[in-house]
C-alpha cells in the first residue's frame, strides 16, 4: 500500500483498513475542512511538506495528537498532517474561487483589510450573493464576481492552467501562492473535470499512451520522472519547474532538450486524456 494513500500510522487506522494493517485502534474519522487560505500536509508532525489543501476543502480527520491532525484528502486521498488549529467543521461547498486568487473580508466591504488571501480552487460555502460581495457560512465576504457554482465548467486544463503563469515554483505547492508541477496539473485536470491524484509519478496512470511519434494536441501529458507538463499546442508545454522557478511556457523540443541535458532523463510517457 502506497503511504501517501493509506491512512493509518503507528496510532490509529480507518475502519477500512481492519484487518489489513494492525493498528491499536481504527475509526472511521470525522470530515472537516481547511479553515485556512492554504495548508501544509506533512509528512510527519512538523516535517516535511508533501502537498497542501487550500480554504475549504474537505479533510477526513483521523487523530489529533500534539497539535498536529492525521487527516486524508477528499480530492485525492493523500494522507498526512495539518496544524489541528488550522481546520473548521464541515459544510458542503457551494462555489469555489474561478479567478486566480482573492480574498476574505470581514465585512461586505472591500476596502476593509483582508482577513485571508484565497487560491483559485478554494471552497467557500455561500449563504448570501450580492452584486460585489457575497457572505459565506464563517461570516466572511468574498468577491462575487471571483465566485463561480461548484461543478460549473472552468475550461479547459491548459485555460486553466493558464491563470497560474508566473506562479512562484514551490515543491509540494498546490496554490496561486506557489505549486509545483504535479499541483498545477491537478488543478488544471480537477478543474477541468478529470479526477486526479496528487503526484506526477500517480499521474502517469492517467489516459491512454502514446507513440513516440503520435502528434502532440492540446491537453496532452508529458511526464518526465518526477516532473510532468501540459501540452499547450504542438510545439509548447506549460508547466511549473525549478528551471525557470514558476509556471511558464516553454518549446517542447528546447523543454525536452534542456530536461535531459540537465541529468533528469528522458521523457518517460506520453497521455492523452
Amino acid at each position: 500500500m502506497d503511504p501517501r494513500l493509506t491512512p493509518a500510522n503507528s496510532r490509529i487506522a480507518h475502519e477500512s483498513l481492519r484487518g489489513k494493517v494492525d493498528a491499536p485502534a481504527y475509526t472511521q474519522g470525522t470530515w472537516r475542512r481547511v479553515g485556512t487560505g492554504v495548508v501544509d500536509i506533512l509528512k510527519a508532525p512538523g516535517g516535511r511538506r508533501n502537498r497542501q489543501a487550500l480554504f475549504g476543502e474537505r479533510l477526513l480527520h483521523l487523530e489529533d495528537h500534539d497539535g498536529f491532525a492525521f487527516v486524508q484528502a477528499k480530492k485525492d486521498g493523500y494522507v498526512g498532517y495539518v496544524a489541528s488549529d488550522r481546520l473548521m467543521d464541515d459544510a458542503q461547498a457551494t462555489h469555489v474561487i474561478s479567478a486566480p486568487g482573492s480574498h476574505l473580508y470581514p465585512a461586505p466591504d472591500f476596502k476593509q483589510h483582508e482577513v485571508d488571501s484565497l487560491s483559485f480552487g478554494a471552497r467557500v460555502t455561500v449563504t448570501g450573493m450580492t452584486n460585489r460581495l457575497s457572505e459565506t457560512d464563517t461570516g466572511q465576504f468574498v468577491p462575487t464576481a471571483h465566485l463561480a457554482p461548484v461543478g460549473a465548467p472552468l475550461g479547459d486544463a491548459v485555460t486553466v492552467a493558464e491563470l497560474f503563469l508566473g506562479t512562484p515554483y514551490l515543491w509540494g505547492g498546490n496554490s496561486r501562492a506557489g505549486i509545483d508541477c504535479s499541483g498545477l496539473v491537478q488543478a488544471a485536470l480537477l478543474a477541468a473535470g478529470h479526477d486526479c491524484p496528487g503526484d506526477s509519478d500517480m499521474q502517469e496512470t492517467l489516459g491512454t499512451g502514446l507513440a513516440k511519434d503520435a502528434p502532440l494536441e492540446r491537453g496532452d501529458l508529458l511526464f518526465w520522472k518526477g516532473h510532468v507538463a501540459l501540452v499547450a499546442d504542438q510545439t509548447r508545454m506549460i508547466h511549473a519547474n525549478a528551471f525557470h522557478m514558476a509556471v511558464a511556457y516553454e518549446e517542447i523540443d528546447a523543454g525536452i532538450a534542456r530536461i535531459q541535458s540537465q541529468g533528469d532523463g528522458p521523457v518517460t510517457a506520453r497521455r492523452r486524456l
